[in-house]
């Protein structure tokens, strides 16, 4: 059969193939609205990973498992095992080991911050678009791709919406030899509107001086004190020497 006969083409939109498309489309769906579920509690608490990261994690990993189901409708259902030189799913298990290093690469971490997760989890996405338009599931991989831009679009301002809690992320130098007590820490952040987030505290000694660092997340969206304002009542807490707050999430 000549590789770009009319009819081949057809093979990759016929009612047959499209059903399968809508097939993965739905798990494509159930997969994001579940990744953003858990992405949800996550962004609630303060996390860095919200609801944008944790469903295009989940939808890529869904397109790229419930492809290899379909492997006899791989290129329009006109692929030859013996003529393909290997296993093709071999091919998509060194791209998502490739993506992975990728994706690492743009995650950037200064102090308690984290930038980055959702842009390297929307390359993982793209290359979950690619496998499968590499494969023929055209329709199923526009879908994707809608489906992901919605994500990065949308969810951010659904997100905005839904209650969380703000999270700040905080390095208190003290003067040195000063014994700060994490009680009296704790109700200074409660004042303001803030808890300290359970698992959070780091101590480091430099000189004999102690360096605290931890993430305070509000008590809900509208209690915590504005940072202008919880920097000016930092600058006069008892034994603080310097001090650094920058928002925990991006």
């Amino acid at each position: 059969m000549n590789p770009l006969s009319s009819q081949m083409l057809l093979d990759f939109w016929s009612p047959a193939a499209l059903q399968i498309n809508l097939v993965i489309f739905l798990n494509l769906l159930g997969a994001l609205m579940l990744g953003c579920l858990v992405g949800y509690e996550r962004a609630y608490h303060g996390r860095a990973a919200g609801m944008r990261t944790y469903g295009l994690v989940c939808m890529a990993s869904a397109a790229l498992t419930v492809i290899a189901g379909y492997s006899v409708n791989w290129y329009g259902g006109h692929a030859v095992p013996s003529a393909m030189g290997g296993d093709p799913t071999r091919i998509i298990q060194g791209i998502v080991t490739g993506i992975g290093f990728l994706g690492a690469g743009v995650i950037m971490k200064e102090g308690l911050s984290i930038s980055g997760l959702t842009t390297a989890a929307s390359i993982w996405a793209a290359s979950a678009i690619g496998v499968m338009v590499g494969v023929g599931f055209y329709a199923a991989a526009i879908m994707l791709a809608v489906l992901s831009a919605v994500c990065m679009l949308g969810l951010s301002k659904l997100e905005s919406r839904l209650p969380q809690r703000p999270a700040i992320g905080i390095t208190l130098r003290f003067i040195k030899a000063f014994q700060a007590d994490e009680g009296e820490l704790r109700a200074f952040l409660l004042t303001h509107g803030f808890s300290m987030a359970t698992g959070s505290v780091s101590i480091n000694f430099s000189n004999g001086s102690p360096e605290w660092r931890f993430v305070a997340v509000a008590n809900c969206r509208h209690c915590g004190t504005p940072m202008i304002a919880l920097a000016q009542s930092l600058e006069k807490h008892a034994g603080v020497h310097s001090f650094q707050i920058a928002h925990a999430r991006n």
